[in-house]
C-alpha cells in the first residue's frame, strides 16, 4: 500500500491544473460507483487526478489513485486493495485502466456491496470491455462518456481564449449574435484548420512533434489488442481491418456501397458489416443511417465517417477530401453533444438532427437549393466568418461543448 501511495503522490505532483475541462462538472462525483470511459488519449487520467488535486489536501490518506495495470496487481486483487484501503480509513478509490484487470466487474460489484462508505471511480481506455463488464453493475453504476476536445476547448488551451459553450438551438436561433460574440475575441477561422488536423486529442499539447505517431499507435492498439481480445477479431484479419479504416479515410461522403468496400478491403460482406459495428464501438468510425429506429447491428449504413477529423488526417495517405473533412467535423460535434444524427437522404440534405432539423454542409458558396422548401433547414458553410440568415459558419458548430 505504501508504494501505491508514493505513486499516487508522484502522479498528483505532475498533473497540470492550468486548465480543467468543463466536463468535470458533468460528473456526479457523489455517486458511489462511477465509470469514466472514452477513447484512449482523451484525458480520463488527467480528469481523475485533477479532481483529486482540487478536492483533497496534499497527503490526504482518505483518497487513493492507482492504475489496474501496475505490478501491485500481480500479487494482489482489487478486493485486497479495497479491504486494506478501507481498514486504513480510505473513502475514495480511483482505479485507472480497470479494463486491464481480468474479471474487474465481478470484484467491483463485491467491493461495492461490502464497503458502503467507499466511493469508487473507474476509468478505462477500452470502451468495448467496459460495455461488456457493466452487465453485473447495471443497477449500481453511473457511466460517463468522455470526448476529445471541441474547437472551443482547443482555442482555450492553444491561445487562451475563453468562450462559453452554446446550445445547438441557440446557435440556430441567433447565429449572427453568437458569431459576433466570438469574433469580438478572435478570428476562429484562423485556428480552425489546425483544430481539424490535430486539435481533438489533448495529448497534442504534450507531444506536438509526435502527435500523429502517437495517434497512429492508438489506432493500432485498438485494432491489434482491443478488437482481438474483446470482440474476437482473428489476429490474421487485423491488417484487413486497418485497410478498411484507410479506405474509409479516402471515401467521399456519398452513400455506401458495402460490396465495393468489402472487395477493396479483402473482407467478406458480412464480416465487413460486423467489423464496422465494432469499429464504431471503439470510437474509430461513425455510421449514419436514414432511420435509427429500425437499425440492427449488421444493417448497411448509409454513410460512414471516421470518428473525428484528426483520425482522417492521420489515416489518409493524401490530403483528405475537403467535403469529407467538413462532414466528419459536423457529425462529430453534433453526436458529441447527444444530438441524434441521421442521414437526411439523397437530395434532401446531409444530416437530419433530432428528427426535424436538416443541415447541409459545404463551402462559402453553398446555397439552399438542395434543402429548399424544408422547414428548419440550415447551411453550415466553410470559409466564412459571419452568419447570414440560416447560413452559419462551419466553425460555429465547434462551440457546442
Amino acid at each position: 500500500m505504501e508504494n501505491l501511495f508514493r505513486r499516487h503522490n508522484a502522479y498528483l505532483s505532475t498533473v497540470p491544473m492550468e486548465y480543467v475541462r468543463d466536463y468535470m462538472q458533468q460528473v456526479n462525483w457523489q455517486s458511489r460507483l462511477i465509470v469514466i470511459r472514452g477513447p484512449k488519449g482523451v484525458g480520463k487520467t488527467t480528469l481523475m487526478l485533477q479532481y483529486i488535486k482540487k478536492n483533497f489536501a496534499p497527503g490526504d490518506r482518505h483518497v487513493l489513485y492507482c492504475s489496474a495495470d501496475t505490478n501491485y496487481f500481480v500479487a494482489h486483487s482489487l478486493l485486497d486493495l479495497a479491504d486494506s484501503f478501507v481498514k486504513m480509513g480510505g473513502l475514495w478509490l480511483f482505479i485507472d485502466e480497470v479494463h486491464k484487470y481480468p474479471g474487474w466487474s465481478r470484484e467491483i460489484k463485491e467491493i461495492y456491496d461490502l464497503y458502503h462508505e467507499l466511493h469508487i471511480v473507474l476509468s478505462g481506455s477500452s470502451l468495448i470491455q467496459i460495455n461488456d463488464g457493466q452487465a453485473d453493475l447495471s443497477r449500481r453504476i453511473m457511466i460517463y462518456d468522455m470526448l476529445g476536445l471541441s474547437l472551443r476547448e482547443f482555442l482555450h488551451l492553444d491561445v487562451g481564449i475563453d468562450i462559453k459553450p452554446i446550445s445547438l438551438q441557440h446557435l440556430l436561433d441567433k447565429p449572427a449574435e453568437f458569431c459576433m460574440q466570438v469574433l469580438s475575441k478572435c478570428h476562429p477561422f484562423e485556428h480552425f484548420g489546425r483544430y481539424l488536423q490535430f486539435g481533438y486529442y489533448p495529448f497534442y499539447f504534450e507531444q506536438k512533434q509526435e502527435y500523429y505517431d502517437k495517434l497512429e499507435n492508438t489506432i493500432n492498439y485498438t485494432v491489434d489488442v482491443e478488437l482481438t481480445k474483446y470482440r474476437g477479431l482473428d489476429v490474421g484479419y487485423t491488417r484487413q481491418v486497418k485497410a478498411l479504416l484507410h479506405i474509409i479515410s479516402q471515401m467521399t461522403p456519398y452513400e455506401v456501397d458495402i460490396a465495393k468496400l468489402s472487395k477493396a478491403s479483402g473482407i467478406s460482406r458480412l464480416s465487413t458489416l460486423k467489423y464496422l459495428n465494432h469499429l464504431e464501438e471503439a470510437r474509430l468510425i461513425r455510421r449514419l443511417f436514414t432511420n435509427l429506429m429500425t437499425v440492427t447491428d449488421l444493417q448497411k449504413p448509409d454513410k460512414i465517417y471516421l470518428d473525428n477529423t484528426n483520425l482522417l488526417y492521420t489515416l489518409s495517405q493524401e490530403k483528405p477530401e475537403i467535403g469529407t473533412v467538413r462532414e466528419t467535423f459536423i457529425a462529430n460535434q453534433l453526436t458529441s453533444t447527444k444530438h441524434t444524427v441521421e442521414y437526411a437522404g439523397y437530395k434532401k440534405g446531409d444530416f437530419r438532427v433530432d428528427g426535424d432539423i436538416v443541415i447541409e454542409v459545404g463551402g462559402q458558396d453553398k446555397g439552399f437549393g438542395q434543402i429548399a422548401g424544408q422547414d428548419k433547414a440550415y447551411v453550415a458553410a466553410d470559409d466564412i466568418e459571419y452568419a447570414f440568415g440560416r447560413k452559419i459558419p462551419l466553425w460555429a458548430f465547434g462551440f457546442l461543448y
